[in-house]
């Protein structure tokens, strides 16, 4: 094609078509400081809203910290090539832009990369198997002599699954409450004034609903009696205003993170102290075996919920029970179980090589929350060679070798045990009856009401003991016990670490039935200044003297207050009026 050329008339042969326009050069914003002035504006800016949203810890030790490093130098260095005018034709011009002008940024993403890799190196567990096998200390003890029969007040009669239908089904009956608030899914199981219980606050029912509510706080909590499966709405004169539902700077992440940069956390936990103020246990996590390796814990932030006053405690109050989670414990038990003869032990030959269960559960023992757990070999079979008991407070963890069923199959077999009913066992308690190993669980129907309760023997799972109530069970299971020869005659009778009550009164009717193949009497008992009739039941087996009673007697009865619907009589006098 031929082009004029020109004022002077010449012309301009393309001969490969129409000329390209040439490309617009970009300018730099300024001079070099301003553009860096530039530069590390935007790279704070987006610091700052990264760190606002994500919360990362300002940590060496904490991974997500050097992402968070990474994005910054990326986006210092894209800025620096826009405020420069900079246009590169492939990689090699991006390059020796860079190195001349970030050069400062490379450098701390090369140091950062060669720390984090020689942080993982050094806690590569392959490296540092003896490390991480010493994480947890585990003391070997003796089941029958350390383990004491619990109270049947101390015994947790609900999981987690049958508390959260009763703190919603609560909620529900709340007019004030129910349109504004759901409850949340905390659930934690603590010791409150000597009581197992679980707690959990509200939460907001939306967004919207948050804004309405925001100023005067999260109104309430709820108290869940794992025994008598009472829920207790406590309400507050102060709102919860730092919690996990808040948003903002009250919300409990973020406020925890503006207090303590450099802290790593575990998961908070809603607790109670004794004077029922709400208070967020947030254990402080260290990796303690290279820069990665060997997750622990270090103490705990414990948050007023109300106030959002905080302190750490290296050693935290008497009253606290989770700072050490059942994830972790079970995990450095796992790293106890199998490295305990080295990781190539673990791997080839699994010598001596032991794991947890898939299962936990929890018991109240002494003011402290203890985790449950049973200890299993790597083989796969369905049994326990023992099972571990911990402190979730102060980590001090036992051993008990004590071989019998896996929990499972526990459950299975109590659940066959009346499976006319089709009820389901939640996971097992081990408690201790009559110095045997004993596995407690409840037994709920399809709309998770508890309607049983089972003992099964750990040694001998085909030993298998159920009642309506625990006293019940626990009469049925001693005498199964001594049918088979494992306990005398003298140790049928149940626990006696409860103090009797005791009543008198006439009685208005007698009814019998016969549960497990034994007679039961139960005695309707208008007792003496009592407003309505009470029922005391009595075993034949137990209490002789429980066939000669007759309506219009007047008896004095001796009896345990531990079931809700009927008591159990222990002994009696008769005085026939």
């Amino acid at each position: 094609m031929i082009f004029p050329n020109g004022p002077a008339g010449g012309f301009h042969v393309n001969m490969g078509g129409v000329q390209p326009k040439p490309k617009k050069e970009r300018k730099a914003i300024g001079g070099k400081a301003m553009c860096i002035a530039v530069n590390l504006g935007v790279t704070l800016l987006v610091a700052a809203v990264y760190f606002y949203v994500t919360l990362p810890a300002i940590n060496l030790k904490a991974e997500e910290f050097y992402g968070f490093v990474f994005l910054l130098c990326v986006v210092y260095c894209a800025c620096a090539a826009l405020t420069a005018g900079f246009r590169g034709e492939g990689g090699k011009d991006y390059f020796t832009f860079f190195k001349a002008q970030c050069k400062l940024p490379l450098l701390l993403v090369a140091a950062l990369a060669v720390t984090a890799l020689v942080g993982a190196l050094s806690s590569w567990v392959v490296l540092r198997a003896d490390a991480y096998q010493k994480l947890l200390t585990v003391r070997p003890g003796d089941f029958a002599s350390e383990v004491d029969e619990i109270r049947y007040d101390q015994i947790p009669m609900l999981d987690g699954a049958s508390a959260q239908r009763l703190g919603d089904r609560k909620l529900g009956e709340l007019a004030d409450m129910v349109s504004q608030f759901e409850v949340a899914e905390d659930y934690t199981q603590i010791n409150y004034r000597g009581r197992p219980v679980r707690v959990t606050p509200l939460r907001y029912g939306d967004i919207i609903k948050w804004f309405n509510n925001r100023s005067s706080g999260l109104p309430a909590y709820l108290i869940i009696d794992m025994v008598t499966q009472n829920v207790e709405v406590v309400r507050l004169a102060d709102g919860m205003k730092y919690t996990t539902a808040e948003h903002f700077s009250r919300n409990l992440y973020r406020h925890l993170r503006f207090h303590y940069p450099t802290m790593m956390f575990e998961e908070p936990i809603f607790e109670i102290d004794e004077a029922g103020t709400p208070w967020w246990v947030c254990a402080k996590r260290e990796k303690t075996i290279g820069l990665f390796g060997g997750v622990d814990n270090r103490g705990a932030v414990l948050v007023n919920a109300i106030t959002g006053e905080s302190t750490y405690y290296e050693e935290v109050p008497a009253w606290v029970d989770h700072v050490y989670s059942a994830a972790l414990i079970m995990e450095q038990y796992d790293y106890y179980g199998q490295y305990h003869n080295g990781f190539w032990n673990s791997i080839f030959g699994q010598r001596d090589v032991t794991r947890t269960t898939q299962g936990y559960n929890y018991l109240a023992i002494g003011d402290d929350v203890w985790v449950y757990t049973g200890v299993t070999s790597v083989g796969g079979d369905e049994s326990n060679i023992g099972f571990i008991l911990s402190d979730q407070r102060t980590k001090e963890t036992h051993y008990y070798a004590v071989a019998g069923a896996e929990e499972f199959s526990a459950m299975g077999s109590a659940e066959g045990q009346v499976q006319q009913m089709r009820y389901n066992a939640t996971f097992p308690l081990l408690l201790n009856i009559a110095d045997q190993p004993t596995y407690f669980m409840a037994l709920k129907d399809a709309a998770s009401l508890v309607k049983m309760y089972a003992m099964v023997n750990v040694s001998q799972y085909q030993i298998v003991a159920t009642g309506s109530s625990v006293m019940e069970c626990e009469t049925n299971y001693r005498n199964m016990l001594a049918q088979n020869g494992l306990i005398g005659e003298g140790q049928t009778a149940v626990s006696s670490s409860e103090e009797l009550r005791s009543c008198s009164g006439v009685i208005d009717e007698i009814r019998s039935a016969v549960i497990d193949g034994n007679t039961c009497y139960y005695y309707y008992l208008r007792v003496d200044g009592g407003r309505d009739v009470d029922i005391f039941r009595a075993g034949a087996a137990k209490l002789p003297l429980a066939p000669l009673l007759s309506t219009g007697d007047r008896v004095t009865v001796y009896y345990r207050d531990t079931d809700v619907a009927q008591y159990w009589i222990d002994a009696c006098d008769i005085a026939v009026g």
